[in-house]
């Protein structure tokens, strides 16, 4: 039994870390992605039905309502807020997806996700971990090798690029 037990660890260990930061970009970008285009009409990239509608974005008719009738999130009015909801679903998930400041913009979302869990929608508690795990995994370990990150590290080097905090910090000794 420990002798099946460990081949089959043994095959885990063999996962890539590649294929799992691969995951964990496409899989979060999409979430956000996604729920940026519920709020915008006239803007529409979906790359798994090929519905492409490329014009002047603006809000769908229902998104401020949303946010001023079941949000509620305070400090911000509700044009504001939606605003920025949109903006940042978009451009942070289309930079973890190309795997550009990934750190920076996993941890943009990682901020959104903990706003709406707590002053949104508490009770799903069980879909926003899953969402803080793969944007804590990408804040830790980066975009990986298949990045516009690593363009970035090799191009400028990795001190320069650390300054910008896109190379994984020095592991302690």
């Amino acid at each position: 039994m420990t002798a099946l037990i460990t081949r089959i660890n043994t095959l885990y260990a063999r996962i890539p870390n590649e294929l799992i930061t691969l995951v964990a970009r496409f899989s979060i970008a999409a979430v956000f992605w996604k729920s940026g285009q519920t709020k915008v009409e006239n803007f529409a990239i979906d790359l798994f039905d090929w519905n492409w509608r490329i014009g002047w974005p603006h809000f769908s008719d229902s998104v401020v309502g949303l946010f001023r009738d079941e949000y509620h999130l305070p400090l911000l009015p509700p044009e504001v807020a939606a605003f920025m909801a949109a903006g940042a679903e978009h451009v942070f998930s289309t930079l973890i997806l190309i795997g550009l400041a990934t750190r920076l913009s996993a941890t943009a979302l990682l901020f959104m996700t903990l706003t709406i869990e707590v002053l949104v929608y508490p009770d799903a508690y069980p879909t926003h971990g899953v969402w803080a795990a793969s944007l804590l995994f990408l804040m830790k370990n980066g975009a990986g090798a298949l990045s516009l990150d690593r363009l970035a590290q090799n191009w400028f080097g990795r001190a320069q690029a650390s300054v910008l905090s896109i190379t994984p910090a020095a592991a302690p000794r």
